[in-house]
């Protein structure tokens, strides 16, 4: 294992900022999987304090069922408990939300894990539309290594595409008892065509896939009708009906998300047997504004958890 120590100062970690510590380049070795983690360890102000603890971030590759290197950052504090993380659609680790929880939680003693799911940022695999049980099957791969260390994953929280993997996968494997919806969508066979377009299920069934482009021209990924009906045929009532009693589920929306509509995190409220819902008060769908309020939410959520397990 490699390990770089730097000193820092502490106004250097602007979290307003989605790029912040874009400058550090992992893996350190020429080999990215020469080892399977690589720590850095960063000197940090502590709010509480008068010291400055050192907190290590551990870059950790997992591979999943598929045989696809997962690469993740691992803040370490020292806990047995560790937080997953686990971002939205064309995102990753490296997400403003992400990284603000982390912090949050590194600052309360917690350790975090947040990682690119397959076909996203260093992860190995193919990005596809979809995907959301393939994901879900993924954020299991990193629980299991987590237990295979000893330690307890305390709780899984996603934003987004993240919060509905986060509830398929408690669906599907009962090994979590607690969980964090951010922003995820109930109904998916709705924001399709407010993504791509009214036409575009029809042409993607008529030629098999459509290119999603940028402003420019540049195509950006394709849909294909595969991950398309992958994608229709993932009804998140019936999986939620699915997660037994005894794990508790919150669900945390903004009441002026501009993608997903807040009525999804009612719904949700209506189905789940052990669920708690908070609405964040003008947040839009990314907590542009209310990325404090969303941090503070949370982690009095899991830390309440952890007392009582």
């Amino acid at each position: 294992m490699e390990t770089l120590a730097c000193n820092f100062h502490p106004l250097i970690f602007n979290l307003s900022n989605s790029k912040t510590l874009s400058f550090l380049k992992f893996p350190l070795s020429p080999d990215p999987f020469i080892s399977s983690a690589t720590t850095l360890s960063l000197r940090m102000a502590h709010p509480h304090s008068a010291q400055s603890p050192v907190i290590e971030q551990q870059r950790v590759v997992i591979p999943n069922k598929h045989g696809e290197k997962l690469v993740g950052l691992l803040h370490e504090t020292g806990s047995k408990e560790i937080v997953v993380l686990c971002h939205g659609f064309r995102s990753t680790k490296a997400d403003r939300t992400m990284m603000n929880l982390a912090v949050a939680l590194e600052k309360e003693g917690i350790s975090a894990f947040r990682f690119d799911f397959a076909g996203n940022g260093e992860s190995e695999g193919s990005f596809e539309f979809g995907n959301y049980l393939r994901e879900a099957d993924d954020l299991h791969a990193v629980t299991q290594h987590f237990c295979g260390e000893n330690r307890i994953v305390s709780a899984i929280l996603g934003h987004s595409k993240g919060g509905n993997v986060v509830l398929l996968c408690a669906s599907k494997y009962h090994d979590i008892h607690t969980v964090v919806n951010v922003s995820g969508r109930y109904d998916l066979k709705k924001g399709v065509e407010e993504r791509f377009g009214k036409d575009a299920v029809d042409r993607i069934k008529k030629d098999g896939f459509v290119d999603i482009k940028d402003k420019t021209g540049s195509v950006e990924f394709r849909v294909t009708e595969k991950s398309l009906m992958e994608r229709l045929s993932t009804d998140m009532h019936e999986a939620c009906l699915k997660i037994p009693r005894e794990c508790r589920v919150l669900t945390v929306h903004g009441s002026a998300d501009e993608i997903i509509p807040v009525e999804d995190a009612l719904e949700f409220a209506k189905i789940i047997p052990n669920h708690k819902l908070h609405i964040v008060e003008g947040a839009d769908h990314n907590y542009t504004s209310h990325q404090t309020e969303l941090a503070s939410v949370v982690l009095s959520y899991i830390k309440v958890a952890l007392q009582q397990d």
